[in-house]
């Protein structure tokens, strides 16, 4: 193509391009809407589905990849290792003369101070991350779920921070706990009037 053929073209892409904005003047258009009328607009549902389409293939591309058998693996040892330490204390506080109620009551007290502590040196947190469900299932997960909103939010002040936030994470389980029990022991007064149980 010479010289004059290019400079021809661009005079004719330009006359095309004035012969659309002088139509939409006439018809009332914008010049934008005009230029574009020559290509087939999409419609509103196609736009959804490659938005849509966009979104999930970004989320594939952020969203980790994990091995649900090595997750349980390590919840099994993380779990494992918490009861394990768990009845190390009850059989310690049975060595010393206590009853086994007692000795399961102290175990508990020390497995959630235990947690408590860890999760003020921010170490528990770790555990968690590692373990998973095997660190946050038994007792010292409800109480880190209730000891770490509280330092989190300590610096808003003892109401608004630690009385407000204390229970965002283990409050809908005691709720719920509270609810299911008060439920299952109407039932069981039933069954004991009726004489099932």
């Amino acid at each position: 193509m010479d010289h004059n053929s290019q400079i021809r073209n661009v005079y004719t892409a330009a006359g095309m391009q004035e012969k659309r904005k002088l139509e939409a003047d006439t018809n009332g258009t914008t010049a934008e809407e005009a230029e574009g009328s020559t290509y087939p607009e999409k419609t509103a549902d196609e736009k959804k589905e490659q938005e849509k389409q966009a979104y999930q293939d970004y989320m594939k591309e952020i969203t980790p990849q994990k091995n649900l058998a090595l997750q349980m693996l390590k919840a099994f040892l993380t779990g494992g290792v918490i009861c394990i330490i768990g009845q190390v204390i009850l059989n310690y506080c049975q060595s010393l003369g206590m009853e086994k109620d007692i000795a399961g009551s102290w175990c508990s007290l020390l497995l959630i101070l235990l947690s408590v502590l860890l999760t003020g040196f921010s170490v528990y947190q770790v555990i968690a991350a590692w373990g998973g469900a095997g660190a946050l299932v038994p007792i010292t997960g409800f109480a880190n779920s209730v000891a770490a909103p509280a330092i989190e939010y300590k610096a808003e002040g003892q109401v608004y921070g630690i009385g407000v936030k204390i229970f965002s994470i283990a409050g809908p389980v005691i709720l719920y706990g509270v609810f299911t029990s008060g439920i299952l022991g109407f039932f069981y007064w039933i069954g004991k009037l009726l004489g099932w149980v």
